[in-house]
C-alpha cells in the first residue's frame, strides 16, 4: 500500500506532464495575441484541423488507427468524446476571443473558478457530500464574483463560460477509457467536418486567412495544431495518473501566469475592485486546497 507522501513513477510522470501542460497553458496568450487580425472561430477552425493532422501522424507511429476505429464504433466512448469535443471548441473559441479582445485577465479568473466549479458540480450535479470548509469555498467565490458583478455592471461572461466548459471537459476526460492520444484524435476527429466546412466557406468568400495574409501570420496560423495540441496531450497523459484533486492544485499555474501576462505585459487594467474580487477566490481556492490536503492526509 502506497503512503500519501509516496508517489509511484506513472503518478510522478503525470504530475510533471501536468505541470508542464498548466505552464505552457499560461503562455498561450502570448501567441494568439499575434493573430488577433485572424477572425476566433476561424482560428480555432484551425486548430481543429492542424491538430488532426500531428495527431494522425503521432497515431500512425503508435500503430494506434485500431483503438481510434473501436474509440468511433463505441456509442459510450463517442458519446463521451462527442461532448467533450464541444465543451473544449467552446471553452478555446470564448478563451481566444477574450484574450484577442483585451480580456486575459477575466480569462485567468474563469480557470482560478474550475476547481470550485468542480466542487459545485459534485454536489449539484453528482449529489456527492461536501464538507463545511468546502461550502465556505464556495460561498467566497460566489461572493467574489458578486464583487465583480458590481464593479463590472455585468457577470463575468467570460470567466464563467471558460470555468464551465474546462470544469466539464476534464470531467469528461477523467471518465474516458480512452488514452490521451487515442481520445484526443477521436475528439478532433468528431468536430473535423464542422471546422473543414467552415474554413472553405471562409475561403470562398475570400474572408479566410490563408492566401490572404503575410507568410509570418500563415506560419503562425499553421502551427495552431502544435502549440494547442501538444499542452492537451500532456493534460491527458497526466490526467489519467494522478487524483483530481492534485490536478485541481496543479491548475493554478495556468491563470497565474496568464493573470501576470494580462497585468505586466498587456498593461490590462487591475483595479482594487477587481483585486478585492480576486481576493475572495483566492481565499477560496487556499481554503479549498488546506481542506483537500488535510482529508487526504486523514486518510
Amino acid at each position: 500500500m502506497i503512503s500519501p507522501e509516496q508517489h509511484t513513477p506513472a503518478e510522478a510522470r503525470g504530475a510533471s506532464a501536468a505541470a508542464l501542460c498548466y505552464f505552457l497553458w499560461g503562455l498561450v496568450p502570448l501567441y494568439w495575441k499575434q493573430l488577433a487580425a485572424v477572425d476566433p472561430v476561424e482560428l480555432v477552425a484551425h486548430r481543429q484541423v492542424w491538430s488532426l493532422v500531428l495527431l494522425l501522424v503521432i497515431v500512425a507511429l503508435q500503430d494506434g488507427f485500431g483503438a481510434v476505429r473501436t474509440a468511433l464504433g463505441t456509442k459510450r466512448a463517442f458519446a463521451i468524446n462527442g461532448l467533450s469535443a464541444v465543451l473544449l471548441t467552446g471553452n478555446w473559441l470564448v478563451y481566444v476571443w477574450g484574450v484577442n479582445t483585451g480580456h486575459i485577465v477575466e480569462t485567468s479568473l474563469g480557470y482560478f473558478l474550475v476547481p470550485l466549479v468542480n466542487v459545485a458540480a459534485g454536489r449539484f450535479v453528482l449529489h456527492e457530500h461536501l464538507r463545511r470548509a468546502q461550502w465556505w469555498a464556495i460561498g467566497l467565490a460566489a461572493a467574489g464574483v458578486a464583487l465583480m458583478i458590481i464593479q463590472l455592471g455585468r457577470p463575468p461572461w467570460i470567466a464563467l463560460i471558460v470555468a464551465c466548459t474546462w470544469g466539464g471537459y476534464s470531467l469528461m476526460r477523467k471518465q474516458s477509457p480512452l488514452p490521451a492520444v487515442t481520445g484526443l484524435t477521436v475528439e478532433t476527429l468528431l468536430l473535423l467536418p464542422f471546422a473543414a466546412v467552415f474554413l472553405l466557406w471562409r475561403h470562398h468568400t475570400g474572408e479566410g486567412a490563408i492566401g490572404t495574409v503575410d507568410l509570418r501570420t500563415h506560419v503562425l496560423v499553421l502551427s495552431s495544431g502544435v502549440i494547442t495540441a501538444v499542452p492537451l496531450l500532456l493534460f491527458g497523459y497526466g490526467a489519467r495518473r494522478i487524483r483530481l484533486s492534485t490536478l485541481g492544485l496543479l491548475q493554478y499555474i495556468a491563470p497565474s501566469v496568464q493573470l501576470a501576462l494580462g497585468i505586466w505585459v498587456y498593461h490590462e487594467p487591475f483595479s482594487q475592485a477587481r483585486i478585492a474580487s480576486f481576493a475572495f477566490i483566492w481565499a477560496a481556492l487556499a481554503l479549498y486546497t488546506v481542506d483537500n490536503l488535510w482529508a487526504q492526509r486523514k486518510k
